[in-house]
């Protein structure tokens, strides 16, 4: 049968299979998964903490539990040796062994909770409601018996679960954040820095780099073998039915096009436009007198630090005179980029800044024509190609090979080698469908219809393993040539940006070795384009006045720290902001206080894990 990808509905089958398979899906849920994994004979548990065993199928329920968390988080199935290279079976033993010395404790204490509160909490849990939305005997025993679970067995687990909720929360409730800590944590969040940095580029070098000789370029090819490898690929044959291929056979109904070009003519007639900022104060007075400074001379960009913004945060895009309420007359009436106000706005007085005019635009039928023709053919074939996929389907699950399915449905054959840890795979791997799907194609596989997210259809199969070797010297020349001119010129940059430091040191203008790009206000979560990361690490580590080399992939900068802006300490967004961090302190304090605690109890009480019987769980997944 067909995958579906994200965008594709499934099949649907009879209702009443769907109202039976979705109620189950409910109980299941409701339930956590519990004791859908069931170990016969004398496999009870996989080990003890104190007199308390670790039930086995509590051990392979909550597995079950990680690996569909994974599934879900990477879109495709996770193996349990996937999930134990990443150490996921370790950490759910370290959480049950945590859990389990906590019950034990709680049992030696003789914490315990009554039968009404284990009533309480059956009667209130959604699985085991009926169809009148309350609790259910009948559901109640269908459903344990279900999960292969006794009410007297159910009732004991729950019991415990909440004897043990009542011991965590006397050792982890009732933290408080210190309040040092709380304000140092938010000065250093709320921080805010200034600084000037000059982006070199090729045109800043003294001299160009010259060109290397085939010597030179072989050298670098085999010091860097490793760049001009072929990494180790999964070859796979398949037939593909897209609709960017068949899309200009599809016939045009220029009626229809000419509907479709009226029903949106907002699209291709718009209106004047402006590219405009807003600046919100607390008060007319205020705004007024932030207008005066800017008649004055002052920059706007100095308003706007003074409010703790950047001119990202008071961007408003490209807008239309009826989205400019009591401001349009006075906006749209700059003929020059300026600054008009105060305007009441619904979040108070504001000033508004123009920058630029864009001017009125109307795309006429014949000129939206072609592209609207190329959209109603790709419409067309994504149904043409729709109702191809049952017939793509019957063929590939009655035999037909992989060549009488394309020769009977139009589709083409093609070979690629497929490589997984491409970050932005091209063509037909450049479909999210298509690598799902050859991430878990195999030996041996047969081949099925899968569906891509713009409607085409596609089928494969697995060739062989293509082993990772170095792509020849000739084949990969203009690549390593590049390689090597990219590594020469990052040298070059890094030797003038040394030289500029040293000469803005011994008093020399930053500006007068290029355009200075000048940033007044940044916080250290935010964003300099075309800047590696490590820029505003550096810049929240340097003191005013401090200057230095950043280099990055594709970077080069000399940079220099003009003002660190302390955190503000007023208002109902530092309040905010503080109680935030507060409440994760005290979070952190009591996750830490409760993970000694479980330390000390199963220190006290001694752990005995039994590989055998965990290796035997771990058989079971595979």
């Amino acid at each position: 049968m067909a995958k579906d990808s994200d965008d594709t509905p499934r099949k649907k089958g009879k209702g009443s299979q769907i109202v039976v398979w979705a109620l189950m899906a409910m109980l299941v849920v409701g339930l956590g998964g519990f004791g859908v994994t069931n170990f016969g004979g004398g496999l009870t548990s996989i080990g003890r903490v104190g007199d308390r065993e670790i039930d086995t199928n509590t051990y392979a329920r909550a597995l079950q539990q990680e690996l569909a968390a994974l599934r879900a988080q990477f879109g495709q199935n996770i193996t349990l040796s996937q999930a134990q290279s990443l150490g996921i079976d370790r950490q759910v033993l370290q959480s049950l062994v945590a859990q389990t010395a906590l019950d034990n404790e709680a049992v030696r204490v003789r914490l315990s909770v009554g039968d009404a509160v284990v009533a309480q909490r059956i009667t209130e849990s959604p699985a085991f409601q009926g169809t009148a939305g309350r609790f259910d005997r009948d559901t109640y025993r269908f459903t344990l018996d279900r999960n292969n679970l006794t009410e007297s067995a159910y009732e004991a687990t729950l019991r415990a679960d909440v004897a043990r909720q009542l011991l965590t929360g006397a050792v982890a409730g009732g933290f408080v954040a210190p309040a040092p800590l709380t304000d140092t944590l938010y000065n250093w969040v709320g921080e805010r820095r200034g600084f000037s940095m000059l982006r070199l580029t090729q045109d800043d070098l003294t001299a160009p780099i010259p060109a290397p000789d085939d010597a030179a370029v072989l050298a670098f090819y085999e010091a860097n073998i490793a760049s001009f490898t072929a990494p180790e690929a999964k070859r796979i044959r398949f037939a593909a039915l897209l609709p960017d291929a068949i899309a200009a056979d599809q016939p045009v109904d220029e009626d229809a096009l000419r509907r479709m070009y009226d029903a949106r003519l907002a699209e291709f007639v718009q209106p004047e436009r402006r590219l405009v900022e807003r600046l919100i104060y607390p008060s007319t007075e205020a705004a007024s007198d932030a207008r005066a400074r800017v008649d004055a001379g002052e920059a706007f960009e100095t308003l706007v630090a003074e409010r703790g913004l950047d001119l990202d945060d008071i961007d408003l895009g490209d807008v239309a005179r009826e989205d400019l309420g009591s401001a349009a007359e006075a906006v749209f009436a700059l003929d020059a980029p300026g600054v008009v106000g105060p305007f009441d706005t619904d979040l108070g007085p504001a000033l508004f800044r123009m920058n630029a005019i864009l001017a009125a635009q109307e795309v006429s039928f014949d000129e939206a024509r072609t592209d609207l023709a190329i959209e109603m053919q790709t419409d067309a074939a994504r149904r043409l190609i729709a109702g191809q996929v049952d017939a793509i389907d019957d063929m590939l699950a009655g035999g037909s090979t992989l060549d009488e399915v394309a020769q009977d449905q139009g589709m083409v054959i093609e070979t690629v080698d497929y490589v997984a840890s491409v970050a932005a795979p091209e063509g037909i791997a450049g479909y999210p469908a298509f690598r799902a799907a050859a991430d878990a194609l195999s030996e041996g596989d047969f081949p099925e219809a899968v569906l891509l997210a713009d409607g085409g259809v596609i089928a494969m199969e697995y060739v062989e393993l293509v082993p990772a070797a170095p792509i020849p010297f000739e084949d990969a020349r203009d690549d390593v040539l590049a390689a090597f001119v990219a590594d020469a010129t990052t040298k070059a940059l890094g030797d003038r940006a040394i030289e500029v430091k040293s000469a803005v040191e011994g008093g020399a203008s930053l500006g007068a070795f290029g355009i200075v790009q000048r940033t007044a206000n940044i916080a250290r979560e935010g964003f300099v384009e075309d800047a590696p990361s490590s820029l505003l690490t550096a810049v929240f580590a340097m003191a005013p006045g401090d200057l230095q080399v950043i280099e990055g992939p594709g970077f080069v900068g000399v940079v220099r720290l003009d003002e660190v802006r302390p955190a503000a300490q007023e208002g109902d967004d530092v309040a905010a902001l503080k109680s935030s961090i507060a409440a994760q302190v005290e979070q952190a304090l009591a996750q830490d206080a409760l993970q000694l605690f479980s330390n000390a109890l199963t220190d006290e009480a001694g752990i005995f894990l039994d590989q055998n019987a965990i290796n035997a769980v771990h058989a079971q997944f595979n």
